[in-house]
């Protein structure tokens, strides 16, 4: 059945880099970008295509009495779709006639509209980039752009500038689609569809660095679960409250489903027991392993995640990390095992977490700190301290009282 819907003339046109490289899998990846694109613009009633290599957003005639509605809208969805992993930029652009002159006229519309930002700068530049997918087409890209740009000096009187113009106006010229034309480029993340590489838990800290590690993870296609550990009356709620939030930072991007929170204060007065004080905090990760091994079960995680860093702390050796991975069954992955800190703290920056993650509120680990955690832990060592507990049958208890809070709920 034909779609005989009446779409505006503005849409959002979506680009996608690494998918390419995928062959023969490109149509399982592509379905899921589709998918994920879908799921973030649910309720919005805009139209999701996907011509060869693109995906286009259109606004059905029926949502919008005026023109404005339509650039609001769109611009809303702009801001959603920029979080969608797997796409690497979009652009508001004009669908136009195939032919150069209403190509031209488009063109030259978009560029008075950019010109309104620049009405302060004294000779601004421009170029036009044209892209051709549909070869048939009559003109090569050179030409096309040649002309446009031609049309544009000779209306604005604008100077060309092909390496480091002040904006860019582009064409792109799709296979069995009209013409888009636009001024405007928005970076989205890239990387790869949420989903596309199974489900990971992450470890979900207070701090700034596992909201980041559990981003870089989604952005290789990991669907992902948190799981926090809590430790009342030592930790308060608002500790609780300020990872829920990360969370909800997360999976404003789709990089989070749910979150787990163990009650961890028993078993953690337990471990401390069994130790003089310099293991306590690598006794404390293996059991957040060992529970973290049993609710990856439970939702199919392939995958364990933390926010560890090489030679942050004390129990971020190269030894002592090997001694925590001992205790966990699946794989655990440290995206920023090589980051150095402004690194990470550039990156939250950036992804809206660092003002939440640095709320004055401590976490778990922060708890019965010894004065001089061991740097280089023997595992002889270590098993003999867990030998006092049967570590087995603990982390089965706490796993058992394990709350799952929805992100969003």
């Amino acid at each position: 059945m034909s779609d005989r819907t009446v779409y505006l003339p503005r849409v959002i046109l979506c680009r996608f880099g690494e998918l390419f490289l995928k062959q023969g899998n490109r149509s399982r990846f592509l379905g899921k970008l589709e998918s994920n694109v879908n799921k973030i613009l649910a309720g919005t009633g805009l139209k999701v295509a996907s011509p060869h290599g693109r995906i286009i957003i259109k606004v059905p005639e029926s949502l919008c009495a005026t023109p404005e509605q339509a650039e609001t809208l769109l611009l809303e969805a702009g801001e959603r779709l920029s979080r969608v992993f797997g796409l690497v930029s979009l652009s508001i652009a004009t669908r136009t006639e195939p032919t150069i002159e209403a190509m031209g006229a488009t063109a030259l519309l978009e560029a008075q509209k950019v010109l309104q930002r620049y009405s302060g700068k004294q000779d601004p530049s421009f170029k036009v980039d044209c892209r051709r997918g549909d070869k048939n087409y009559p003109m090569t890209s050179y030409e096309i752009a040649a002309e446009v740009g031609h049309r544009i000096i000779e209306a604005l009187k604008l100077r060309v500038d092909v390496h480091n113009p002040d904006f860019t106006i582009g064409i792109e010229i799709g296979k069995g689609t009209p013409p888009l034309v636009f001024a405007d480029t928005r970076a989205c993340p890239g990387g790869l569809p949420i989903g596309t590489a199974g489900r990971g838990l992450l470890l979900l800290s207070g701090g700034i660095d596992s909201p980041v590690a559990g981003w870089l993870a989604a952005k290789r296609g990991l669907a992902l679960d948190g799981i926090y550990f809590h430790s009342p009356p030592f930790v308060g709620e608002k500790t609780r409250d300020k990872i829920l939030e990360l969370a909800r930072i997360l999976g404003r991007s789709q990089a989070m489903d749910n979150v787990f929170v163990v009650p961890f204060t028993e078993i953690q007065k337990k471990l401390r027991e069994s130790t003089k004080g310099d293991l306590s905090v690598i006794l404390y990760r293996r059991m957040m392993m060992r529970i973290a091994d049993r609710i990856a079960d439970r939702t199919k995680a392939g995958v364990l995640i933390t926010g560890e860093n090489l030679s942050q702390v004390a129990s971020q050796t190269v030894e002592n990390m090997s001694i925590i991975d001992q205790a966990a069954r699946h794989l655990v992955i440290r995206p920023l095992v090589t980051f150095d800190k402004m690194e990470t703290v550039a990156l939250a920056r950036r992804l809206g977490t660092y003002e939440t993650s640095t709320l004055p509120y401590d976490d778990c680990c922060s708890l019965f700190m010894p004065n001089n955690p061991a740097i280089a832990a023997r595992i002889e060592n270590v098993l003999a301290c867990e030998a006092k507990l049967d570590v087995e049958a603990e982390a089965d208890a706490v796993a058992a009282m394990v709350e799952q809070i929805p992100v969003g709920a």
